[in-house]
This record gives structure tokens, sequence and C-alpha cells, in this order.
């Protein structure tokens, strides 16, 4: 069939203008930027984990995806960034126990931790490890005996005012009934580094952020906090069983979303995650670092959220651990 030259041309720009809309949305749906804000420094537990996944994440979700450390004030100055954000579903925070805990030891708190966010996706698990500079005590009970007969208080670090590596210390301490000075940094790695170089005599770090270190010379790790002993140092035995029964102190990591998050947005975005975390590649790789991948609903985790919230509030009181 024969078509008049504008007919022709008519023809051929719309088709252009099809293609055009066509590219343009592809363009737009490999673009799109989701930011992840990890309220601690580089080597942080919340930052080792998710970097363990965040390529796996973006393709998922066709989107580049940029974390950025914003360490400062237990985690707060980050989180409290992403609780202000625009709920579309394009920045969130990589939060972990500590999230709770700060909002019961921080009286000004520019945020809530449970209502002013949407929980996206539970992430992992982890335990804690308390350990001792090398030739302080071969075990737990040594270390604290050690501790109560040094005519001067010990030190211990701990990732920032507020986080779980500083209420994990201070809870076994009230336990122990053992007064340390504690020395606040800003993220795990900080934390051990100033062990391994000896100028602390404690830290209670998750698992991810000690596990490295456990055959180093300079480091003594004196017993695992979870309720059994760490699939990953089945040698270590817990504190409950060093002397101190019922102790337990273990965290979770997850994604939250600005409050008023969509839901359909919310259900993407977990659903990418889930996938994510199936893949067996993904979960050796969150292994070697020490923590057990752990999914579920946003529902699910919501509920996992204001429990804590409520757990967290009562660990703060036992320990009575405060902000510095």
């Amino acid at each position: 069939m024969h078509l008049p030259a504008l007919t022709r041309r008519r023809l051929l720009a719309s088709t252009a203008l099809a293609w055009g809309l066509a590219a343009s949305g592809l363009a737009q749906a490999a673009d799109r930027t989701i930011h992840i804000v990890v309220p601690f420094g580089a080597g942080a537990v919340q930052d080792t984990v998710l970097r363990a996944f965040s390529n796996e994440l973006g393709q998922a979700l066709q989107a580049s995806i940029v974390i950025e450390n914003k360490p400062g004030a237990g985690g707060t100055l980050g989180t409290q960034g992403v609780a202000r954000a625009k709920p579309d579903g394009n920045t969130l925070v990589m939060a972990a126990a500590s999230h709770n805990f700060t909002g019961h030891m921080y009286p000004r708190l520019g945020f809530h931790p449970v209502n002013d966010f949407e929980p996206v996706a539970l992430v992992a698990s982890s335990g804690y490890v308390i350990a001792a500079p090398a030739g302080q005590a071969r075990n737990l009970a040594q270390w604290v005996a050690a501790a109560k007969a040094s005519p001067t208080p010990w030190n211990y670090a701990s990732a920032g005012n507020g986080s779980a590596s500083h209420l994990g210390m201070a809870s076994f301490l009230a336990q122990a009934k053992l007064e340390q000075q504690h020395i606040p940094y800003k993220s795990t790695g900080d934390a051990v580094r100033e062990l391994l170089a000896g100028r602390v005599q404690g830290v209670t770090a998750a698992t991810t952020g000690l596990i490295a270190f456990k055959d180093d010379p300079r480091v003594q790790l004196l017993a695992y906090t979870g309720p059994k002993r760490s699939p990953f140092l089945p040698d270590l035995p817990t504190v409950a069983e060093s002397g101190f029964p019922g102790f337990q102190f273990d965290t979770w990591y997850g994604l939250l979303a600005p409050a008023g998050t969509p839901a359909a947005e919310i259900g993407k975005l977990n659903a990418a995650v889930n996938k994510v975390l199936a893949d067996p590649v993904v979960q050796e790789r969150v292994r070697k670092l020490g923590a057990e991948t752990a999914t579920d609903t946003p529902a699910g985790f919501k509920a996992l959220l204001a429990k804590d919230w409520v757990t967290a509030g009562n660990v703060v009181k036992v320990s009575g651990a405060r902000v510095e």
C-alpha cells in the first residue's frame, strides 16, 4: 500500500516519539539512585554487612546504590537525616539494634526510632564478642577478676554513645558489678583498633567486627554474648558459660525508610532485598563476616522493631548507661 508523503512523515514521527518515550522510561529505571546511609564510619558492622549485598541489590532494583557513611553521636546524626528525607524510597538507613537504644539515651533526639520510620527489610542477625588485649586474661572470669583487682578503673571502647557495642558492654559490667570508663569512637573498626593498640582494656563488638582477629596474637577473645555458642566461633564459650548465667545480648540489621514512604514502594524494596538474600553466594558472603542472613515481611519487621523498642528501654535501664 502506498501512503501519501505527509502520512508517512506523521507515521515516522509518531513511531520515533513512541521509541523515545520507551527509551526514556528505561533510562529512568536504570538511572534511579538509592542512597543508603550507614550512621557509623567505614568498617562498622552495618557498613560491612550492607556492602556484602549492595551490588546485587542495585541490579535487582535496576538502580545505583550509593552508600553514605555519616557517623556521629552514636549513629543519631545520619539516622536523623534519613528521618527527614523525602519519603520516596530513595533514601534509606542501614540500622541495627542500637537504633532503638539511642531513643532511650538521648533526651533531645531529633526523631523517634519507631514512629518516624517505615521498616523495609530485615537483613541479618549477629551476636557479640567480648575481647581484650592479649596477655590480660585467658577467659572472661579472669578478666573480670583482674579488672576488679586493678588500682585504677579500666577503659573499654565502643562504636559510640548509645551504640550496641556500648550497651552490650555496659549491660555485662552491670551484671558483673564492675565499673569501667567508657571511651566512645565513631565505628566498631575504630574501637577494635584501639584494642589492638592496647590503649583500652576491653571491647564488646558484633562477631562481624572481631571474627577477622580470632587468630590475631594481639587479641584475646573472651566470650560470646549469644544464648548458645556461635557457629563461627564454636570453641569460644558464652558469657553464661563463663560464670554469668542468664546474660544474652545480640542484634539485628535492617533497612528503614522515612515514615510516609508508600506501601507499594516498601513492598518493592522488601521483595528485592529478600530475593538477593536468598542467593547462596550472598548468604555465604554474609556468613564469612560472622552474621546470618535473616528476612521478613515489612509487617513482621515492624513488629520486631516495636518489640525491640521495649527491650532496648529495659537494657538501658538495667545497664545504667548514659550519654556522656
